[in-house]
């Protein structure tokens, strides 16, 4: 019987990295449940050996519930009846299923009813979910907005509505409006108070996935006369107050099963959660941190699936009496397909695991006061998580891109067939180089960071790494990215023009992910060569090919240049 989790060892690789040590122990406590739960891990070996239960749970239910009811969900997709949305009849067999295996609230403290999962091995059910039905993932993994009612809440917010997403309750985040989509500063959805103090929710919202949710973080204009991201606050909303209905879903290209809606809100009854004012200045940000690690995962697991489609299919279908896998031009594109989807898998989860260590971190420093050793590893965690999580979403939707679209290309003429899976996986994939920032987005969040010469430290902090005798060449391959890189950003900086800086700017993002992209996948060849040798000797000449072509391109481009490309 197929197992998601089981049947790919690298998930295994991954929660055996050095560094998950620390996370585990950051995330425990030092172990200090084991006396107040029967669950709870005892040491390290303890914690990494329940995590691997769950995933083979969530495995084994992705490979043989999921999956298998993915053609249907597809095919049916939700529907409105009477202002309220019913999910496909599959769709509820995949919700019940996870629900029973335990499979919600992972993150969440045990004193809540939550499994106490870091953020590194959730990102590796998210993924698993998502190679079986992104659309799924979707509802499923919107679990993690609780994280940030966890962080801003109250706790008596916390008692509430953590053991009932715990408990398998699904979450939205409702953000975007009719006018305002990446521009949440224009949201209006009007927040007021009723003399008893009760606050009440009046207006529209749009593209919300998972709209008709059982609990919803919600921004909301609280401060009457402002008109900017200083007058926005963060609201719970509870499904069972009522004053919400669904006025429409969106009929979309992919993720059939996952339902985006747009919602009217009534007079709502709703909870503040943490402070007014800072709902899109700090409440957002650190939400939508948190979705965009998500979209990574789900982006590495249709990358994993499309892999799969292609390589079974290459191995099966025969021209000329030769089975096509032997083709150079075929197995050209899988090989570029696994080397993406690795590369990809190594950053998602280096910055999963910058992300654990300083939200464990910032969790420990609301019991106590930190250390000033662990204050100085906060900082240098938050600053690595912030930085990566830009290259990792926007690199990960781009390759799933790519992925699929090759799938497709290796099935030929029958990639062009509905009955194909290829079809459907190339379709989901499109939205995720758009949603929770498209990639244009990323490079503006990450661009800081190339422009002030961060990645660049990163980067030859990397290089100092030691790898396999035989992945030498290779790093020197890398190193010679390194100097085209610098010499590209030296020759953007000394132009001294805004103009020329932003367009110039994602061909910058891209050397730097692919160098970077470059350095983990040699790490991991270096210790795992079995499983990563192959992809790390495609991706390095990929990204060499991709570096020298974007140098090129950037030192030879002057500002007189930009009018060619205006659209005037």
């Amino acid at each position: 019987m197929a197992n998601y989790y089981t049947d790919h060892p690298e998930y295994d690789f991954y929660l055996n990295h050095p560094e998950m040590q620390r996370v585990v122990e950051l995330k425990e406590r030092n172990y200090a449940d084991k006396d107040k739960f029967e669950d709870a891990p005892v040491d390290f070996e303890d914690a990494i050996e329940n995590y691997k239960r769950v995933l083979e749970i969530t495995g084994d239910i992705a490979a043989n519930i999921i999956e298998p009811n993915s053609e249907d969900v597809d095919l049916e997709g939700p529907h409105l009846v009477d202002g309220r949305m019913h999910y496909a009849s599959k769709t509820y067999e995949n919700i019940e299923a996870t629900r029973q295996a335990g499979l919600w609230g992972i993150s969440m403290p045990r004193r809540y009813n939550g499994l106490n999962m870091p953020i590194t091995p959730y990102s590796m059910a998210s993924e698993i979910v998502s190679c079986a039905d992104a659309g799924f993932q979707n509802i499923w993994s919107l679990q993690d907005c609780i994280e940030t009612l966890y962080e801003f809440g109250s706790e008596e917010q916390r008692q509430k509505y953590i053991p009932r997403v715990c408990a398998g309750e699904t979450m939205s985040m409702d953000l975007t409006e009719p006018d305002a989509g990446s521009d949440l500063q224009r949201v209006m959805l009007k927040a007021t108070q009723d003399e008893d103090g009760t606050w009440r929710l009046n207006g529209v919202k749009r593209f919300i996935t998972n709209g008709d949710s059982d609990i919803h973080l919600v921004l909301a204009r609280s401060e009457e006369g402002t008109r900017d991201g200083r007058g926005l606050s963060m609201f719970i909303y509870d499904k069972r107050d009522g004053g919400v209905t669904v006025r429409h879903i969106e009929h979309k290209l992919g993720i059939h099963g996952s339902p985006t809606c747009e919602l009217v809100y009534k007079n709502a009854k709703a909870e503040l959660c943490g402070s007014t004012r800072l709902g899109l200045i700090k409440y957002v940000m650190a939400l939508m941190n948190g979705a965009r690690l998500g979209i990574a995962a789900q982006s590495v697991g249709v990358s994993q699936a499309a892999y799969d489609e292609a390589l079974k299919y290459a191995r099966e279908r025969k021209q000329f009496d030769t089975e096509i896998v032997k083709f150079p031009a075929v197995y050209d594109m899988i090989a570029r397909i696994k080397a993406k989807l690795d590369a990809g898998r190594s950053i998602l989860y280096q910055t999963a695991r910058y992300v654990d260590i300083y939200k464990a971190l910032e969790d420990i420093s609301r019991e106590r006061k930190l250390t000033a050793e662990e204050r100085q590893e906060l900082k240098k965690y938050s600053r690595l998580a912030d930085a990566f999580t830009p290259l990792a979403k926007g690199m990960n939707s781009e390759y799933a891109n790519q992925n699929t679209y090759d799938a497709i290309q290796v099935h030929g003429g029958s990639g062009f067939i509905m009955e194909y899976k290829c079809q459907r996986l190339y379709r989901d994939a499109r939205i995720f180089s758009i949603y929770e920032g498209t990639t244009q987005l990323q490079v503006v969040a990450a661009i800081r960071y190339i422009s002030n010469g961060t990645y660049l430290g990163i980067i030859k902090e990397m290089l100092e790494k030691d790898v396999a005798e035989e992945l030498k060449p290779l790093k020197a391959r890398v190193e010679e990215m390194v100097k085209l890189y610098e010499q590209a950003l030296e020759y953007v900086k000394e132009a001294q023009d805004q103009e020329m800086h932003d367009f110039l700017a994602r061909r910058l993002y891209n050397m730097t992910c692919e160098i970077i992209m470059s350095l983990l996948i040699l790490d991991d060849a270096t210790r795992s060569a079995e499983l990563f040798a192959k992809s790390a000797n495609v991706y390095v000449r990929m990204a060499q090919a991709n570096v020298f072509g974007e140098h090129a391109y950037i030192t030879n481009f002057i500002k007189e240049d930009l009018s060619s490309f205006r659209a005037e």
